[in-house]
């Protein structure tokens, strides 16, 4: 394709031409069974979310009603990437303490599964001191000491499972209800498919990243699966155009850039009267949100408009990538109507391989990035009105064992924990959940749940449910079945948790 934009629009002309012969042949030859063919892979879904995308002004990702009225309007996920320790933060367990150093009972080892410990390893006590809090009486360790001062309106969930162990599959469980790279859209997708979003200016579903790498489940995290690829998640940059090429090429004015735009649409429109194949309709919104995006996305993403006092309470550094601007960022994008924010942060796989992985220091240093800008979003979106209709969500992919990690029956260096499905701790606030409450409980030393277990489709499905959908009823019709997020087994809102 020619880079020169006069030249651009005298091939996409070209290409029309072309696009025209080639439907001649598909719809008047061999009876058109090649049209039947191209037709019988388009599917239903637009017009299941009653969009006319024959009139120009309509775009999938309108906004729309939910299916009853729900408490938030959009949705911060607060994602850890490498799961932190639960017993180091939020489940406090005294007699965890007082077998700190002691072999592990053969009861806690026998049927289990771990990725790193075999042999009988140590117990682990809790590294940091806790105390009660807050109205509430909530016990917390010392680690998180600005968040505490929300901890009055945190909905601690401490009863939290998934089946699966390591971080990619265990992350894709999270966010995509399968842990099968393809099995599933993304949460974010399924809200901005069933809702559109505010501002027709911005993708409804935006990812921040931190802590230097992408977590171990990759762009499927946010991605469409089997929905429209519309849907998907738009990862932003913390400097330089919030997304790769948004700027307009040297030479090239906007005034142009909008002729090559029109004339695609006509191309795209052209071709999926034709065919029918939805994402055509998808690029056409691709394009035109990616022409809005170059004045209404360097606006929103640009850290320098807030004033200093600000840049102080987050910790923030324009122009440098860190979970502090992505949490401003975060606030930023809420204020403008954006549906679904998701934050990814790096850096919580609390192995003792090495002191930039252990509790005591690599562990401790991440609670330091992420307590100012937590608790100073919170303090952000509480004072604009805007917490009690968005629906803030923090945890990692599972949790940790109370057990000391060692590989090979060899302990470790530095105090770590291995990986643990069995039981972790979810946070919410705002959005119409429960504040200064806890739900679900572990055993004296956090390896079991022994009172009100959470399927990660629970919190999906309470998730939906506040934004006002029913989780048996938003669903997408793929492969013969009507997919939904929550999937097929026995699924239930947390009532419990709900305002």
């Amino acid at each position: 394709m020619p880079t020169d934009p006069h030249a651009l629009l005298r091939e996409l002309e070209r290409e029309r031409l072309t696009a025209v012969t080639r439907r001649h042949f598909l719809r008047d030859c061999a009876t058109g069974l090649g049209a039947m063919a191209l037709g019988s892979l388009a599917t239903p879904a637009f017009a299941a979310r009653h969009l006319d995308f024959s009139r120009p002004s309509s775009s999938p990702l309108a906004a729309l009603p939910p299916q009853f009225a729900g408490r938030a309007k959009r949705i911060i996920y607060l994602h850890m990437a490498g799961a932190p320790s639960q017993l180091e933060l939020f489940d406090h367990k005294p007699d965890l303490k007082r077998l700190d150093g002691q072999d592990c009972p053969a009861s806690f080892l026998e049927g289990k599964r771990f990725a790193f410990i075999s042999g009988v390893p140590k117990m682990l006590g809790p590294q940091f001191p806790f105390h009660q809090s807050g109205k509430s009486g909530t016990w917390v360790s010392d680690r998180l000491p600005e968040l505490e001062r929300h901890i009055d309106d945190l909905c601690l969930v401490k009863s939290m499972r998934t089946d699966q162990f390591n971080h990619a599959p265990a992350q894709l469980m999270v966010h995509t209800g399968s842990p099968r790279l393809g099995g599933g859209a993304s949460l974010g997708s399924w809200v901005v498919y069933g809702l559109g979003t505010e501002n027709q200016n911005l993708p409804g579903f935006i990812v921040l990243v931190s802590g230097g790498k992408t977590p171990d489940g990759g762009k499927s995290l946010w991605g469409s699966g089997f929905l429209p690829s519309v849907y998907q998640g738009v990862q932003c940059r913390a400097k330089g155009d919030p997304v790769l090429y948004l700027s307009n090429p040297e030479g090239v004015s906007r005034d142009l850039r909008r002729r090559v735009l029109d004339t695609l649409d006509e191309v795209n429109r052209r071709h999926h009267a034709e065919v029918g194949d939805p994402e055509i309709l998808t690029r056409v919104s691709q394009y035109e949100m990616a022409f809005r995006m170059q004045m209404n996305a360097s606006d929103a993403m640009d850290l320098t408009r807030e004033s200093a006092e600000t840049h102080t309470r987050y910790g923030t550094q324009p122009g440098k990538e860190s979970f502090a601007n992505n949490c401003l960022l975060a606030r930023r994008l809420a204020e403008r109507g954006v549906r679904f924010i998701q934050l990814y942060d790096w850096g919580w796989d609390s192995h003792g391989v090495s002191k930039d992985t252990a509790l005591n220091d690599g562990f401790a240093s991440k609670c330091r990035e992420i307590d100012r800008p937590i608790a100073a979003l919170i303090d952000d979106l509480k004072a604009r009105g805007l917490l009690d209709e968005t629906l803030v969500i923090w945890g990692g992919e599972f949790g940790r064992t109370p057990m000391r990690e060692n590989r090979a029956g060899v302990e470790m260096p530095f105090a770590g924990r291995d990986h643990h499905p069995g039981a972790f701790t979810v946070w919410m606030c705002g959005g119409g959940v429960k504040p200064g409450f806890s739900y679900g409980e572990t055993d004296e030393v956090g390896l079991e749940i022994v009172k009100n277990p959470v399927e990660l489709r629970d919190l999906h499905a309470t998730v939906l449910h506040q934004l006002g959908f029913d989780h048996h009823k938003l669903s997408f019709p793929f492969q013969g079945l009507d997919q939904k997020m929550t999937g097929v087994k026995p699924t239930r809102v947390i009532d419990e948790i709900i305002t």
